[in-house]
C-alpha cells in the first residue's frame, strides 16, 4: 500500500509541473475568451450609440478584439512557462517588415480611417481633389480607396492617403450655392441698358432664389472690353443648369437689344513708307 503512495506522489511530483500550468492556462483561455466576446458586445453597443459609420465601427472592433486575443495568447504563453521576450521581439520584428512593404497601403488605410471619421465628404457627395484636379460625385468611400464618378459617367479611384493629406473642395455640402457669371460688353454699347437686360433676364429664371441678394455690377474695365458680373442665388442641385441657362440667355437677349459682345482683334497698321 505504502509502495502506491510513493508511486502516485512520484508521478504527481513529476505531472503537476505540467499539468497545473494547463488546467491554469485552460481556465484563463475560457475565462479570457468569455471577456472578449462581452467586450466585443459592448464596442458594438458603444460605437451604435454614437452613429458611427458601419465600415469605421466593424474595423475598430476588429482591431480591438484582435489586440485583446493577442494579449490573451501572449498571458497563456507566460503562464505555460514559455518565454515572451522572444516571442514579442520576433512579432515586432515582423510587424515593423510588415509596415515597411506596406506603407503607402497603410497611409491609404490611415486616411480612409479619418475620412470615415471626420467625414469632409459623404457618398452622393460631389467633390473636387485640389492637387490633381480629380472631381466626381463619391460613389463609394473604402478603408483604401474612394471612387468618383465623373459628369462624363467614368470612374476615379482615388487612394485616401491623397483625400487626407491634400486639400479639396466640397461642392454639394451646403443646400444653397452662389452662381456667379462673367460677360464682357463692348466701350460703344450702352452700359445702363446691358445691366437692366441681364436684370430683366435673372427675373425671368424661376430657378433663381429671388429672395437672397442679386447683383448686376461692372467688374472691371479691360483693354478690349467692360467685364459685368451678375450673382444669384440657387439650389446645389440647379446650379448647372441654371448656368448653363443664364449663359445663353444673356447671349440671345445681348444679340436682340443690339448690345455688342466683343472679342479679341488685333488691327494692322502698314506704314507705307517702309
Amino acid at each position: 500500500m505504502n509502495d502506491l503512495v510513493n508511486v502516485i506522489k512520484n508521478l504527481w511530483d513529476i505531472a503537476s509541473p505540467i499539468v497545473l500550468p494547463l488546467l491554469l492556462a485552460l481556465i484563463v483561455w475560457v475565462v479570457g475568451s468569455k471577456v472578449i466576446k462581452c467586450f466585443q458586445k459592448f464596442l458594438a453597443k458603444a460605437f451604435a450609440r454614437t452613429n458611427m459609420d458601419i465600415s469605421v465601427s466593424k474595423f475598430l472592433q476588429s482591431l480591438l478584439v484582435f489586440i485583446a486575443k493577442a494579449v490573451l495568447i501572449i498571458a497563456i504563453i507566460d503562464i505555460l512557462g514559455i518565454p515572451t521576450t522572444g516571442i514579442i521581439t520576433i512579432i515586432g520584428s515582423l510587424g515593423l517588415t510588415i509596415g515597411l512593404a506596406l506603407q503607402g497601403s497603410l497611409s491609404n488605410f490611415a486616411g480612409g480611417v479619418l475620412i470615415l471619421l471626420f467625414k469632409p465628404f459623404k457618398v452622393n457627395d460631389y467633390i473636387v481633389e485640389d492637387s490633381h484636379k480629380n472631381e466626381g460625385t463619391v460613389l463609394a468611400i473604402d478603408l483604401l480607396y474612394t471612387k468618383l464618378l465623373t459628369v462624363d459617367n467614368k470612374t476615379v479611384i482615388i487612394p485616401n492617403g491623397t483625400l487626407a493629406n491634400s486639400s479639396l473642395t466640397n461642392v454639394t455640402q451646403q443646400a444653397v450655392r452662389r452662381l456667379d457669371i462673367e460677360i464682357g460688353i463692348s466701350y460703344k454699347a450702352d452700359l445702363l441698358k446691358a445691366k437692366k437686360v441681364l436684370e430683366q433676364v435673372i427675373a425671368g429664371n424661376d430657378k433663381i432664389m429671388h429672395n437672397k441678394d442679386v447683383s448686376v455690377f461692372v467688374k472691371s474695365l479691360d483693354d478690349d472690353c467692360v467685364t459685368l458680373e451678375t450673382r444669384v442665388w440657387v439650389l446645389g442641385a440647379d446650379y448647372w443648369d441654371t448656368k448653363w441657362k443664364l449663359l445663353e440667355d444673356y447671349k440671345l437677349t445681348f444679340d436682340k437689344e443690339g448690345i455688342e459682345i466683343p472679342f479679341r482683334q488685333v488691327d494692322v497698321h502698314v506704314d507705307g513708307n517702309a
